[in-house]
């Protein structure tokens, strides 16, 4: 459709479907064509026009192109839902596949590999079959994709007709775009297969290297990474590869020119020469530097896939340096990977430069650029030891600019710096701290706290500097309060004088009995008893030599790094993980395996231990007719109904904290929460001038909720809340308006807020945290922050077979395994944690006994959103707290937030 034709989006009449009918059926050619562009545009806008099939399948008996090609766009649509009336469109199409017009003909053939309905898979076959011969190389070209796809749909249809030996026959093809995209179609299949598809001979690298020269740009990424792939025989071959690759790197398209950089690093393992490494290095620096100047977009894409280059050559960008230096219209995720890059770049020759550049940054409006610039300062002085004296005098330089955030991540980094260079830049420490006020922050209190207790003996007043931190000690977290008791036993030991004693003693009390923390709890029983029972004891345990820490900078594993430079030009690239971290290939199924047969005849182990089978006679599912889940699985979806149209209001909150989702305003009165438990506070009164807010987020029916409960001890009503959600892991948002009547003084009101998934997701590692913002027409705004329950985002859908759940164990790697101790958690009754825990939609598998200690080992399945399972092996022995939670998941940087929610449901 051409720009003109944006007029068929406007439509909204009434009665549109029957007109439509009547005009797609009219003998005139332009209204029938008009008709089916009204079609398209009623689809694309996410309207049902499914009923006009047969009106539509009837258009395509026509000469003209553009309509042709309209039709098959909606069949491609509708077919799967209309399997039967697709089949009258069949012979149109092996018809189409024979026409004079060769354009006509791959139109076809692409059209029916595109309609994946089995039915139309058998008649499919004979006019591939012909189009993969076909004398025109442009239906050629478009066969070879529809391979493919076929291969996606039917693997043992493709590998009977023989099509995959006609594919590797087009390798040999004389047209150059027939040869990319048959190398792109048998590199799909072999991603897809166990078996060994295709893999490239002496013969057929001649053959991809001559056609690199001819193809498009696009078909020329598709040989470059069949190349990549291509193990050389020995150094010679891998230098001939490289120098008919080399001239790729001039290609304006910068996919081409991050492929050839791939085949190139790959090629350079096996060149023994140095003076040919050298000068692909020297190569293979314009054209990344040349990339860099792109737009924002492009650069970040390149610069992570730099970052991971440098790792393993640095020297290609040694020299370089200057322009990975921030420019002030820079996007802020550009400046953060230039500044890693320039970690890894820095040198004793350059370090000047660097220190020049980061402590400019360091004094920029951006905090969290600020922050990483004065980080990057300490990593430099970790990494260099030449000029870890001159990294240190730029930090004094910044702390004593006094902004508060700068004096806090200096403190941090000079901790590690001390780490790295024991006994050597201590006279530092006073001018630390005459910032001790300052602090805010708990990593940078623990710091300090920690440089303190390290360097008692050399600080007159330590004791009274660490009581300083003492006055607030229930209240700090427990980073803090771990640092200050280890801190307060340093000192005792090294200056065992009455003050440290009473110190000790005060620390130790409010350590063991004022607190709930168990690791900071038995930390204090350990030093206790040492102290009590062998301070020399004590001594060596607490003063001992500590290891130094080592540069960070190149801190992939060699294992990985190798594989995310093969895959250089990827998302994998960008992401720095592994393909299978993020991409589930689904491999054609095949006959089980002997492994198989004698784990189900129960000779082999349960999936975490080695001991015993899990026993066939308790893998009767959890019961479940009592918990909420048994109602919710019979739901044909989890996910919450369409909702009426809200009114859009203006943005009261603005971007104070740079919150996507719109406001929402009352607009109902309030939903009554359901009995239970009361919610956790998340606004005390105090710190709301009299209003306290209470919620949490909960599951019912299938849906998210958010449970809330609003206290108005003010003295006057409150109304019109709204409420907003900043960018969290899960792009939790409100999916309707936030229904609070107005609130009287002494009132109290509930409500659950339907919430909706993945509408502001944030970027980064997975975190519980739910930054929240409330406003009504009385007070400011509120900002809180909340944790996600995940046992409120486990799906009813997350149930597996016995065989289910013991092949995906096995199929996941041993890597995406993770164990930990849950000290909180406690099995009391067997039956009634399976019932519990199905309650929240973790479902239980199978249990078995350990005899030999007594313990209960369960197996239960779940499924969190978008579609990522976990198994979960529990072990515990009966009654007694400390359970063992083992995890296993595709997405292993879940783990931790599966751990809290199932000792939160344990507890």
């Amino acid at each position: 459709m051409s720009g003109h034709d944006s007029k068929y989006f406007t439509t909204t009449k009434k009665g549109e479907i029957h007109e439509l009918k009547e005009e797609l059926n009219s003998q005139y050619k332009d209204k029938k064509k008009d008709a089916v562009k009204k079609v398209i545009a009623a689809m694309t806008v996410g309207k049902d026009v499914s009923m006009l099939f047969t009106d539509v399948v009837n258009c395509m008996q026509t000469e003209n192109l553009e309509l042709k090609k309209l039709v098959y766009l909606y069949l491609i649509n509708y077919a799967k839902s209309q399997p039967d009336l697709a089949i009258l469109a069949v012979n149109t199409f092996v018809k189409d596949s024979q026409d004079p017009n060769p354009l006509i003909r791959a139109l076809a053939v692409r059209t029916m590999g595109c309609i994946r309905v089995d039915k139309i898979t058998e008649y499919l076959c004979d006019p591939l079959q012909r189009c993969l011969k076909d004398e025109d190389p442009y239906v050629r070209k478009t066969a070879a994709i529809c391979v493919a796809k076929l291969y996606d749909i039917n693997a043992e249809l493709v590998e009977d007709r023989g099509f995959l030996e006609t594919l590797k026959d087009l390798i040999s093809d004389s047209n150059p775009m027939v040869v990319a995209n048959a190398i792109a179609a048998l590199a799909e299949i072999q991603e897809s297969s166990s078996n060994l598809i295709f893999e490239i001979t002496n013969h057929t690298l001649f053959k991809l290297l001559t056609a690199l020269n001819e193809c498009t740009e696009w078909g020329q990424v598709f040989i470059l990474d069949a190349l990549s792939k291509y193990k050389a025989k020995d150094a010679r071959d891998a230098e001939n590869i490289v120098e008919r690759v080399t001239p790729r790197l001039q290609h304006a398209n910068c996919a081409v020119v991050l492929s050839a950089v791939k085949v190139i690093l790959q090629q350079m393992e096996l060149i023994t020469s140095t003076d040919v490494v050298r000068n692909l290095c020297k190569k293979m620096a314009p054209p990344l530097v040349t990339l860099i100047s792109a737009e924002p977009e492009i650069q970040y894409v390149v610069l992570r896939n730099i970052n991971l280059i440098v790792q393993r050559r640095p020297s290609i960008l040694a020299h370089e340096i200057k322009v990975f230096f921030c420019k002030y219209n820079d996007p802020i995720y550009v400046k953060m990977e230039k500044l890693e890059i320039m970690i890894k770049l820095a040198s004793d020759r350059n370090i000047d430069q660097v220190l020049l550049e980061f402590k400019e940054y360091a004094t920029e409006v951006d905090v969290d650029f600020v922050r990483k610039a004065v980080r990057a300062i300490g990593r430099c002085a970790i990494k260099l030891e030449r000029a870890a004296e001159r990294c240190i005098s730029v930090l004094l330089e910044l702390i004593k600019l006094k902004v508060n955030y700068v004096v806090q991540e200096a403190i941090i980094v000079i901790k590690d710096i001390f780490r790295r260079y024991p006994n050597m830049y201590e006279s530092i420490i006073a001018t630390l701290c005459e910032n001790l006020d300052t602090l805010d922050e708990p990593e940078a209190k623990a710091s300090m706290i920690w440089i303190i207790g390290e360097y008692a003996e050399r600080i007159d007043n330590a004791d009274e500097l660490l009581e300083s931190f003492l006055e607030s000690f229930p209240e700090e977290t427990a980073q803090v309060q771990l640092q200050l008791l280890t801190a307060a036993v340093k000192l005792f030991l090294k200056k065992p004088t009455e003050g440290p004693q009473q110190m000790i003693q005060v620390v130790l009390n409010n350590a063991t009995q004022e607190t709930d923390n168990p690791d900071l709890r038995d930390r204090a029983y350990i030093y206790w008893r040492l102290l009590s029972t062998d301070p020399e004891a004590a001594k060596d345990v607490v003063l001992a030599e500590k290891p130094t820490i080592n540069d960070d900078s190149n801190m992939l594993d060699p294992s990985l790094l190798d594989e995310l430079l093969a895959n250089i030009a990827t998302l994998a690239s960008v992401y720095h993980k592994p393909p299978d971290a993020f991409v589930s290939r689904v491999r054609p199924s095949t006959t089980r395996n002997e492994e198989d047969e004698e784990y189900e005849n129960g000779q082999d182990a349960g999936p975490g231990d080695s001991s015993a089978p899990i026993p066939e006679t308790t893998t009767t599912a959890a019961p479940t007719a009592s918990t909420p889940s048994s109602t919710a699985s019979a739901r044909p979806s989890s996910q919450p109904g369409p909702l009426p149209p809200v009114a859009p209001v203006a943005d009261l909150l603005g971007d104070l904290i740079g919150l996507d989702n719109a406001l929402v305003p009352v607009s109902q009165p309030a939903t009554p929460a359901p009995s239970g438990p009361p919610l956790p506070v998340l606004l005390p009164a105090s710190a709301g001038q009299g209003l306290q807010i209470s919620g949490m987020l909960v599951r019912r029916d299938g849906q998210i909720f958010y449970s809330l409960q609003f206290d108005n001890n003010t003295q006057t009503p409150l109304e019109n809340f709204m409420i907003q959600f900043n960018k969290n892991t899960f792009g939790l948002a409100a999916a309707g308006p936030l229904q609070v009547p107005m609130l009287q003084p002494g009132g109290v009101a509930n409500t659950l807020l339907p919430m909706v998934l993945f509408q502001n997701v944030a970027p980064g590692p997975p975190s519980a945290l739910l930054q929240v913002a409330v406003k009504n027409n009385q007070q400011p705004v509120w900002y809180f922050n909340d944790k996600i329950q995940l046992q409120a985002l486990f799906v009813e859908d997350g149930r597996m077979e016995r065989t289910t759940f013991l092949e995906t164990w096995k199929g996941l790697p041993d890597s995406h395994e993770v164990s930990k101790e849950l000290p909180n958690a406690v099995i009391n009754n067997v039956d009634q944690t399976i019932e519990k825990l199905a309650s929240t939609n973790l479902f239980f598998i199978a249990r078995r006994l350990l005899k030999d200690t007594n313990q209960e080992v369960l197996y239960l399945s779940g499924k969190v959103p978008p579609s990522i399972p976990f198994l979960v092996e529990l072990t515990a022995v009966i009654g007694f707290p400390n359970v063992k939670c083992a995890v296993k998941t595709p997405s292993l940087e879940m783990a931790p937030l599966f751990f809290e929610a199932i000792e939160a449901i344990l507890k």
